[in-house]
């Protein structure tokens, strides 16, 4: 492939991951900004309605708009992995955070709103996982959308994990593996956890959401000052151990 197709086709790509990504997000903040919302006080005519007619038809953009985001977007990580050092930790820490919306829709939300849209005996549980899942993808939405601009315009503070094909120094960041293990916890609570009151309502979760981008955004921003605050630490702390041998 000569680099004028391949960089046509990236160009390509990154205009479809945007696009699917507008459907995709776009669609998520609808049901949980608005027709989460109206479903609470609608009546059983109308929420009826919405679950046989709106429902299954904006569910099916949804899913379809997540699964080419998704797709576009390994296409763009392989592209950026070829730039030098731009596969940094805001890009790996976003692309994680979308990765694991892209299977809370597919392996939670949609299997679990097929339920309540056909009304099954386990609806209610069913309907409460999916709402979970979706509450947990809007929070993760926000410094996920943060990441996707940050990392491609600010290098401060932001290591690359690939340097001429091999690895870099944003394997070693303490805002790569701390950004992973709130990630983790996060998701494990969508998984295993519950309704959480910090995330529960619209409200809630818009706060949470900035918030939660604050904090990742001066994890990756200020990591080099982490690391020489975490290093002074425990040189200090080895300092001030006694000296076993030089007291005997």
């Amino acid at each position: 492939m000569s680099p004028e197709l391949f960089e046509y086709l990236s160009q390509l790509s990154r205009f479809f991951h945007v696009l699917f990504g507008i459907l995709w997000i776009g669609l998520l903040y609808y049901f949980n900004f608005v027709g989460a919302g109206y479903l609470k006080e609608a009546t059983p005519e109308g929420k009826k309605d919405v679950l046989q007619k709106l429902q299954p038809n904006a569910l099916w953009y949804f899913r379809w708009a997540a699964l080419f985001t998704f797709l576009t977007g390994v296409y763009l990580l392989y592209y950026v992995s070829l730039i030098p050092q731009a596969y940094n930790v805001g890009i790996s820490l976003g692309a994680t955070m979308a990765t694991i919306m892209f299977l809370n829709v597919w392996l939670i939300i949609w299997p679990n709103q097929k339920k309540v849209i056909a009304g099954t005996d386990d609806a209610p549980e069913a309907g409460a996982k999916a709402a979970l899942a979706s509450r947990t993808n809007t929070l993760f939405s926000f410094p996920m959308l943060y990441f996707m601009i940050y990392s491609a315009h600010i290098n401060s503070g932001n290591d690359p994990l690939i340097v001429n094909g091999e690895f870099g120094p944003g394997w070693t960041a303490y805002s790569l593996w701390i950004g992973a293990l709130i990630i983790i916890l996060i998701e494990l609570n969508a998984i295993f956890g519950k309704m959480r009151k910090w995330f529960e309502s619209v409200k809630a979760v818009i706060h949470s959401g900035i918030v939660l981008t604050l904090i990742f955004a001066l994890l990756v921003q200020y990591d080099t000052s982490l690391a020489e605050w975490v290093n002074s630490f425990f040189v200090s702390e080895t300092n001030a151990a006694p000296n076993v041998e030089s007291s005997e």
